[in-house]
């Protein structure tokens, strides 16, 4: 079953106090439902595997591999050799990048366990230890594994683009970014999803700027 990033009406509302034009967008749009994976190997394996590619791309391949392997756990990916990797449609270092993750765990050189306990920052750090994990790709982590509250990556093309159509910026600078995410704190993760929707089209009438 399913399982999609828990929003409060309370969040909902906090939000919306925050700031009149996103306010404005939230009126015009449902609660946003985003699919959260909670086991934290699959999600960074899933993460991963969707580097560089399309989601249709990284729906294929992912299904491959699941459905290819045992169990999709750091045990079962050590033990698989690169070929198998390769034959779901891994790159070789997508796949040399999940063998690394695995062996570390395996040799309890990383504790999965402990990471969801630590802070935002700590555990984007300890994640960004490892290869081919960068600091968007752990932020993406924070949120749709951890469904962390607070989370507004300035790595995010989507979340600038977001910014723009909604305020009319021609570029969003890091000036500009952190008076946002200050602005929508603690609701940052929240306010992501409406800009991620925005830039998508949700709103024929907001345009980008830039374009």
């Amino acid at each position: 079953m399913s399982r999609y990033f828990s929003i409060s009406p309370e969040a909902l509302h906090g939000l919306a106090q925050k700031d009149a034009r996103l306010s404005w967008v939230m009126t015009r749009m449902d609660p946003p439902r985003r699919e959260v994976m909670p086991d934290l190997f699959m999600a960074l394996l899933y993460a991963i595997t969707g580097q560089q590619v399309s989601g249709r791309a990284q729906a294929t391949v992912w299904a491959r591999l699941c459905a290819g392997l045992e169990e999709v756990t750091p045990q079962c990916v050590h033990m698989a050799s690169m070929e198998q990797l390769r034959a779901f449609g891994l790159s070789l270092r997508k796949a040399s990048y999940m063998k690394e993750a695995a062996a570390r765990i395996v040799r309890g050189e990383l504790e999965m366990a402990a990471l969801p306990l630590l802070s935002d920052a700590a555990f984007c750090t300890a994640l960004m230890a490892l290869p081919g994990v960068g600091r968007w790709t752990a932020e993406m982590l924070l949120i749709f594994c951890l469904q962390r509250p607070d989370v507004f990556s300035y790595g995010d093309l989507g979340i600038h683009r977001g910014l723009r159509m909604l305020y009319g910026y021609q570029q969003i600078d890091r000036a500009c970014f952190e008076i946002c995410r200050q602005r929508y704190s603690p609701y940052a993760t929240l306010a992501s999803f409406y800009l991620w929707a925005v830039a998508g089209g949700a709103l024929s009438e907001l345009q980008d700027p830039s374009i």
